[in-house]
């Protein structure tokens, strides 16, 4: 039994439900792992990613419910196999059999206690690729503590500036401050960012690099965003400035956000970055925005 189950305050949310129980939480899931697809991913930044992808697990459920998810099909913890830790364990070395470059951990806050354990014990049995914490941001401190150790390379996103947006579209008013610490703690964590190369490829060892998802029409929003971290960090974090946004059905009741991001209002984004001066950056090129980049989620690997 996991004591931090039993009333789970591992995400920001606080939802206090005896999740060992199985009962379900504001997550969308109990405490037994739960996972929709572990298996190389090539469409993450090129230094994550690399020639042989990289070894994504992604795991169900998710306490953000963002309106505009790319993932919805798993976020609401309604789609996955469940699995035991000693299984996630195997997973990740399964993986790495298979060439990836890092384990990278998609969404996987409601399980810190599980994935802790499972890669304590993969390491024991061999594993030696770096993990990566994939993550909207919206964790909390005690759980990014947790972490400590375990986490090489941090993945987290900075959704929204303005907390009217983060409590329409994700009913989280408290998002901005919330990601401001996250990513403080995990910057003290891994302050400096590590580079290693492979069969002539720079890929990351250890650091921070924060997504920025440009929604239609928040340019402004997303400039605030960029300026907070450059000022805050300079050059150590990376920025990845992200234009993919893909409007699925669910968002028909948001007519702003049924739309793709336009180019014009991208590369103004991007100017603004470059004026700013940061030079740690990835952008992306035309024609991200498409559902064939969201991968299926058919249990792949598990």
């Amino acid at each position: 039994m996991n004591q931090q189950y039993l009333s789970c305050q591992l995400c920001p949310r606080g939802c206090k439900v005896n999740r060992e129980s199985g009962n379900i939480g504001v997550c969308g899931v109990n405490s037994i792992l739960k996972v929709a697809r572990a298996a190389l991913h090539f469409w993450e930044e090129p230094c994550i990613s690399g020639a042989n992808g990289s070894g994504t697990v992604f795991f169900s459920g998710c306490s953000m419910h963002c309106v505009f998810c790319q993932n919805e099909a798993i976020a609401k913890g309604q789609i996955g196999k469940e699995i035991s830790k000693e299984r996630l364990g195997e997973i990740f070395l399964e993986l790495q059999e298979k060439g990836a470059n890092n384990i990278n951990l998609v969404t996987p806050g409601q399980y810190v206690p599980h994935i802790v354990w499972a890669v304590q014990r993969a390491r024991k049995d061999g594993l030696s690729i770096p993990i990566v914490y994939n993550t909207s941001a919206y964790e909390s401190i005690d759980t990014i503590k947790r972490l400590e150790g375990i986490v090489d390379v941090y993945l987290p996103d900075f959704k929204y500036w303005d907390s009217t947006l983060a409590s329409k579209y994700s009913n989280a008013p408290d998002y901005p401050e919330v990601a401001k610490k996250a990513i403080a703690e995990m910057v003290r964590q891994q302050p400096n960012p590590i580079f290693y190369e492979k069969e002539g490829q720079e890929l990351i060892q250890k650091g921070v690099i924060v997504r920025q998802l440009l929604l239609p029409g928040q340019t402004e929003d997303a400039k605030q965003i960029v300026k907070y971290l450059y000022e805050t960090y300079g050059n150590q974090i990376f920025l990845s400035l992200m234009s993919q946004f893909t409007p699925l059905p669910h968002v028909e009741k948001y007519p702003e956000l049924n739309q793709k991001v336009s180019r014009k209002e991208y590369d103004a984004y991007v100017d603004y970055a470059i004026e700013l001066g940061v030079e740690n950056g990835f952008i992306q090129e035309e024609d991200v925005a498409e559902e064939s980049f969201i991968p299926d989620f058919n249990c792949e690997g598990v």
